[in-house]
């Protein structure tokens, strides 16, 4: 079949997130199971410099507003690992410093800037090749399904193609003035409740999730946390009207890039079978961090995330004083909201012995983390699907996380000493810190704790098996839409 991908990122063109990973990942992988995939992403300034000799494919096509058109070109991205990649290129709406902000605050004209990529995909599918399915992914491009059932409704090349739509965080919904109608050129009989009006509000993922025709989030347990008020974010009546229709597909990882048998980025190869280069790297990790003197018997604690309340930083700041007196070191590399980066900064600095920090994004650093540390920490208050703990398992880098979404799925800690990880239930800083004194006691039992490590290693979570979940997931809604 002929799959369409919509996004707002992908790796390596654009990343602010997981959604970039799955949108890079999972289309290889369908590609090498014999389908055709093609992925549309806007032409960011990120990657234009990336791509800045991108041939033009179709020169102008026409994206019509209130009063006045757009006029975008196509362009081709290139075929690679069987994906063909495009590029919707519109500088006025995406040669912008940042995806989708500046430090303070939105864009005011996401809504257009979305709403045209969600309409030019669909304008340049006609000419490139109509798909058998659209699958689209966040709010950035749920208005795609949206127009499917709306404004191209009796378009006799696209009325019986469906669209899926990928939940990467509920939380992230895209709301709008109600004039974002009239912007979008969508029936006012669409701003209702039960359709895309949320509190006086265009909400692009709500219309997304009650038009698309079938609905995928990144983990079995997100699916079901999103129809509770907890994570719901206020779109769990919606979700739960949809239950049917509504499927976890847990997030592969490519081993190709996080595999420390092959990983470019660390200071030595390892693996499962031959363990001796994670202690190289663990001295190159703790150097990276001018941390010296510390004892092969002190365990290294990494952290690699977004510095934001949703991660559990603010845990990690109220532990910090008591986890010190431990025998163990932590370091911690992300960026995120100002207010947790200084508060970081502030700590480590009280703590310089125990705890550094980088309030930096750096990719190569974050492999370093992975590889050379002993623990790694993910106490996040909700976490859809994540990855770095599945990166962690490869490592041989053992978890501690909160038990929710992608979380609670892969980490299984067992009272006997089993299991591939640690885990705390609820939501406390104690709670936390219970985790953390277990796994550091068992970090002390080196026969435990190096089967714990080969455990995690042996897992598989490749994208073959997702990849399969969701041509099962196509080729239903394809057969309900004939």
């Amino acid at each position: 079949m002929h799959i369409v991908f919509a996004a707002s990122e992908c790796t390596p063109w654009a990343k602010t997130g997981g959604l970039a990973d799955v949108v890079g990942g999972l289309p290889k992988t369908l590609a090498a199971l014999g389908h055709r995939v093609s992925v549309f992403l806007p032409y960011y300034r990120q990657v234009a410099k990336l791509k800045p000799d991108a041939p033009v494919v179709l020169p102008s096509v026409t994206i019509p507003f209130p009063y006045y058109n757009r006029f975008v070109r196509v362009l081709d991205g290139g075929l690679s690992n069987g994906v063909q990649t495009y590029f919707i290129d519109c500088p006025e709406f995406f040669d912008r410093e940042s995806l989708y902000a500046t430090p303070s605050g939105d864009y005011p004209d996401n809504a257009e800037r979305f709403g045209l990529l969600s309409r030019a995909i669909i304008e340049a599918s006609k000419i490139l090749g109509v798909p058998d399915i659209f699958h689209v992914h966040d709010w950035q491009t749920a208005m795609l399904a949206v127009l499917l059932r709306s404004t191209y409704y009796f378009d006799p090349v696209l009325r019986h193609v469906p669209a899926v739509l990928t939940i990467h965080n509920a939380g992230y919904q895209g709301w709008f003035p109600p004039r974002t109608m009239e912007t979008l050129l969508l029936p006012w009989d669409m701003f209702t409740f039960d359709k895309l009006e949320y509190h006086d509000t265009v909400n692009f993922l709500k219309g997304g999730i009650v038009y698309a025709d079938a609905i995928t989030t990144v983990s079995r347990k997100y699916a079901e946390e999103i129809q509770t008020p907890e994570f719901g974010h206020g779109l769990e009546a919606t979700l739960s009207g949809r239950s049917r229709d509504l499927v976890g597909i847990l997030n592969g990882v490519d081993y190709s890039e996080w595999d420390p048998a092959i990983d470019p980025h660390i200071a030595a190869h390892y693996s499962a079978d031959k363990l001796a280069g994670k202690k190289e790297c663990r001295r190159d990790l703790l150097h990276a961090f001018d941390l010296h003197g510390v004892s092969d018997e002190t365990a290294v604690i990494g952290v690699v995330s977004r510095f934001a309340t949703q991660k559990g930083i603010d845990f990690i700041v109220e532990i910090m004083d008591r986890l010190v007196e431990q025998d163990m070191v932590m370091v911690m590399l992300g960026n995120g909201e100002e207010y947790y980066e200084r508060l970081l900064l502030e700590t480590a600095n009280r703590h310089p012995a125990r705890l550094r920090v980088k309030a930096v994004f750096d990719s190569v650093m974050a492999h370093k983390i992975e590889a050379g540390a002993d623990i790694f920490l993910m106490p996040s208050r909700y976490e859809p699907g994540g990855l770095n703990q599945i990166y962690s398992l490869k490592y041989g880098t053992v978890p501690v996380v909160r038990a929710t979404g992608g979380l609670e799925d892969t980490i299984d800690e067992q009272p006997n000493g089993g299991g591939n990880g640690f885990k705390f239930w609820g939501y406390s800083p104690d709670a936390l810190l219970d985790a953390v004194l277990r796994a550091l006691s068992a970090f002390r039992n080196k026969q435990e704790w190096t089967a714990m490590m080969r455990r995690g290693m042996a897992q598989n979570f490749s994208w073959d098996a997702p990849a399969k979940e969701y041509v099962r997931v196509y080729e239903r809604v394809i057969k309900n839409r004939t």
